[in-house]
């Protein structure tokens, strides 16, 4: 059963439910980032590329780790999980498909921050705590993505990674 990400009212206080309609779609980035790390991993080429592909294959897996934690969370707060990832660029170019990571692990690592204050808003605590474990490993794959493209990564969150 497929469920879709809904706008969630942010003029009113922030629900239980609310908060399951953000965690969906969290989960639905979440398979986005399973896709493009599996898919990219395998199609970056070159030599300066060879560390940083092996680098996305394991953020692939991590990021399945996420996607089960966050469905768990969301079953937890009596919500589906969602089956519907957000759309994933096609490879078009090694730096492209660094910068189109780069950018989708950036809008992660602010909308789990904003994640974490919800759910100790509603008293969430124990959620906003996975929540917490899994940003550290985000911004790690944030810091790995701008890394590889020389980018410092306070720059590149201004920039929005270009």
């Amino acid at each position: 059963m497929a469920t879709q990400a809904k706008k969630v009212d942010t003029a009113s206080p922030l629900t239980r439910d609310g908060l399951v309609e953000l965690l969906n779609q969290d989960l639905a980035r979440e398979f986005q980032a399973v896709i493009a790390y599996v898919v990219y991993s395998q199609v970056l080429k070159g030599a300066e590329y060879m560390n940083i592909a092996g680098e996305l294959e394991k953020h692939a897996g991590e990021e399945l780790q996420h996607a089960l934690q966050i469905a768990k969370q969301i079953d937890y707060l009596a919500g589906t999980p969602t089956v519907v990832p957000m759309a994933v660029k096609p490879p078009e170019g090694n730096k492209e498909m660094l910068h189109a990571d780069l950018n989708n692990e950036i809008a992660t690592v602010a909308n789990y921050r904003e994640r974490v204050r919800q759910c100790e808003q509603l008293g969430e605590f124990a959620t906003a705590e996975v929540i917490r474990d899994i940003l550290i490993q985000e911004q790690d794959h944030q810091i790995a993505l701008a890394t590889a493209l020389g980018i410092d990564v306070p720059r590149a969150k201004a920039a929005g990674a270009k």
